[in-house]
Parts: structure tokens; sequence; C-alpha cells
């Protein structure tokens, strides 16, 4: 038996999901035009970027018509709403700082389950259903980290992030292979939230590679002198 009673409702749902994420996510990014003293406008760019990014980089691979975002006449001004209620409240930063991870997690588990099931929608296998899912879900703040001129956060240095994306997508996938989407989604969320909130407060981290010393390995290597060419040199005449 399906999880859900028509396709009608799976997209009805995704979509809020899928908007519910760009408000939490324009809602960030003001947060994070307000660390930068940026102006209205700085703060509605960056609220933009973070909340529609992710979902128009996945609506570009899906390759099924115009992103979303610019067709639904909700998604620009839920965003702009975000980053507007970031510029108009004012609270302290550590205020700012305890919303920012329940919302920061909201957002990735919203946006991991929302590209995923968009993803099987559109036919493809549960491999490109995880990497959308991911990429819906950090896409936006890596862009924004890139205007900022920052080294995305999502490539380390910071709790886990697009690994709780990856594991929130996988558990959706997992549950709809299995004809159980409510579950997936409700499990997923509920993982999401628990995962990132557990990470952030106990310092969770994927491990780093080894550090690179070239100087060593340079040190290692050795000019060795040609043997045997002095000695065959000498006994020419």
């Amino acid at each position: 038996m399906s999880g859900w009673p028509s396709a009608d409702t799976v997209n009805m749902i995704t979509r809020c999901l899928d908007l519910a994420g760009v408000f939490a996510c324009g809602l960030l990014g003001g947060v994070v035009a307000r660390a930068e003293r940026f102006d209205l406008f700085g703060y509605l760019v960056i609220g933009t970027i973070s909340g529609l990014g992710g979902g128009i980089i996945r609506d570009t691979l899906l390759q099924h018509g115009t992103p979303v975002a610019l067709t639904d006449p909700a998604y620009l001004p839920t965003a702009f709403a975000g980053a507007f209620v970031a510029f108009l409240v004012n609270l302290r930063e550590d205020q700012w700082n305890r919303l920012f991870t329940p919302l920061d997690a909201a957002v990735i588990s919203f946006w991991a389950v929302a590209g995923a099931q968009k993803t099987l929608a559109a036919g493809l296998g549960w491999l490109p259903a995880v990497l959308l899912g991911t990429i819906t879900a950090v896409g936006g703040s890596a862009v924004r980290d890139l205007l900022r001129g920052r080294v995305p956060a999502v490539f380390g240095g910071n709790a886990l992030y697009a690994s709780v994306a990856v594991a929130v997508a996988g558990v959706f996938v997992l549950f709809s292979y299995l004809d159980s989407p409510t579950l997936g989604m409700i499990a997923g969320i509920v993982l999401g939230l628990a995962f990132r909130m557990v990470a952030h407060r106990r310092g969770w981290r994927l491990p780093g590679g080894l550090p690179l010393e070239p100087g060593t390995a340079l040190r290692t290597v050795r000019v060795r002198p040609r043997r045997g060419r002095g000695r065959r040199e000498g006994k020419d005449p």
C-alpha cells in the first residue's frame, strides 16, 4: 500500500517543505548579512541566494523546465520575507547563535527530503536522488559563502553538515523504495534535526586528509650519480 494517496499530495507536501526551507534559509542568510553589516539590499541578495540557490541548481540539473523558484510566485517573496525578518528583528548575537543551529538543521532536513523526492519523481534512481537531495540542502549556503569570498563551510571545518543531508536523503529514498514515503519524510526530518543538533553540540567532524608536506617528500629524493660513467671516462686514453 502506497504511503501517499496521490501524486498531487506528494507534490503539495514537497512544495510546503521546499518553501519552509526557503524561508528559513532566507532568514539565515539575513543573519549572515547582519554579521557582515550589509544594508537592506545586501540582506535581500544574500537571503535570496541562500534560500533559492540549492533548489535552482537542483532544477537546472534535472532539466525539467524552468526552475520552480522562477515559475512559482511564492518562492521569491518567501526568500525576501526571511531576509526581511532578519533585517527587522533586533536580537543579540547570542540569541541569533542559539536560533541559527536549529534553523540550519530544519533547512537541511526539509530540503534533503524535497530534493530527493523531486529527483525520484523525475524518474531518476536512488543515487541521483541522494546527490540532488544533498545539493538542494547545501547548494545555497555554498554559493552564499563564495559571494562573501570564503571557502564554503560545507567543505569542512564545522560540525557535520552535508553528511546530515546525505543521511536524510538516503533515509527518504530507502523508505520510498519500500513504498512508504510518508514514513520516509517523517523519519528523514527527525533524523536530520537530531543528527545536526547532536553533531553541533558535540563538535563531530569528518576526518581530514593527511597533511601534505612536499618538503619531506623532496628530502627523500637524492640525486644519484650515474655509476660507471667516470670510470669509463677515466679508462679512455
